[in-house]
């Protein structure tokens, strides 16, 4: 509702040229107090938007502003607002620029088409980040943005397993996947990924960047993701599980490896499903699949099933020992 408020603030504006602050609220059905906010709001917006004191003073726009928009049809004018989505944005240090671009693209939509953009927006919100996972830390994301986009070079200290690593890398590219963010950039005469959360320190420089004439973005992510997930380990675990409780396997591992997974029912265990999965990252597997919980069986291969068991036995004692010293306390 704000965002409708705020175009009609504008349009009533626009059409009827100066207005004190009295006036907008009751045109608008609001207080006199929300006025002034929303004012402040349209002019951080870009809106050359003032307010002149004086008996004959009143909120009005500079002379001969206008927001015009013209060919665009009502499927367009749905997506455009169904692409914007605040919380990446806001990341990148967009936040306000996107708001800000919406809020004039509604206004100079002609009354049908804004109708139909302000109800997607009332009904519709998209959100990239996955269940039970808390955001990760990215502090140096708009400065690696901005370097993107200036064509820039940055220095980085680059958190790789227990190091941190210096680099000076020539970003030419950034990719949101499953709410995690990532950098492509030139590094040492190659194309490299980085995950941005891991980037430690970012310090801008005044060297360019070269960008590659013949570099895709979209085409060189779709290769080296394809890439990635071929070339990555992984291992095969067969598991047995309550048919009710196999939704807890997606909780850990995503939906991905349950439903590529092999299925099986074994008659010796009504109720139960064998799956064979593939998972990648092997060395966390075992405590991933021990955080499943009890309802989940592993039944090979026999190092990762015994890996499970020692990692239970570990849990369990640290258990016993600390409700022993508290017993005896």
């Amino acid at each position: 509702m704000r965002a409708s408020r705020l175009v009609n603030l504008l349009l009533l504006l626009q059409s009827r040229g100066g207005l004190t602050a009295a006036e907008l609220a009751r045109e608008l059905e609001v207080s006199v107090r929300t006025i002034h906010r929303d004012v402040e709001e349209l002019s951080a917006a870009g809106v050359p938007i003032f307010a002149e004191r004086g008996p004959l003073g009143g909120i009005r726009l500079v002379d001969g502003y206008r927001t015009r928009l013209t060919g665009m049809t009502a499927d367009e004018a749905e997506a455009l607002f169904l692409s914007g989505l605040p919380g990446p944005a806001a990341q990148l240090g967009l936040g306000t620029v996107v708001a800000a671009a919406q809020l004039k693209v509604m206004a100079a939509l002609p009354p049908e088409l804004r109708s139909r953009a302000s109800r997607l927006v009332q009904r519709f919100h998209l959100d990239p980040a996955g269940w039970f996972q808390a955001s990760e830390p990215i502090p140096h994301l708009a400065t690696l943005a901005t370097a993107v986009w200036d064509g820039r070079a940055v220095a980085i200290e680059y958190r790789r397993g227990d190091e941190t690593v210096e680099r000076t890398i020539g970003p030419i590219g950034i990719v949101l996947k499953g709410g995690i963010w990532y950098v492509v950039a030139l590094a040492e005469d190659q194309i490299r990924t980085y995950r941005a959360s891991r980037v430690a320190a970012a310090t801008p420089l005044d060297d360019p960047v070269e960008r590659p004439d013949d570099f895709d973005l979209a085409a060189y992510w779709a290769e080296s993701s394809a890439a990635y997930e071929r070339d990555a380990p992984t291992v095969t675990v067969d598991v047995r599980i309550a048919e009710d409780r196999v939704w807890r396997i997606s909780n850990v591992f995503g939906r991905g490896p349950v439903d590529r997974a092999e299925r099986s029912v074994d008659p010796d265990f009504p109720g139960q499903v064998r799956l064979r999965l593939t998972l990648g990252y092997p060395d966390d597997v075992p405590g991933l699949l021990l955080a499943v919980g009890p309802n989940l069986e592993v039944i090979g291969p026999p190092d990762i099933r015994e890996r499970v068991i020692k990692l239970a036995d570990l849990v369990s004692a640290r258990y016993r020992e600390k409700a022993a010293v508290e017993a005896g306390r």
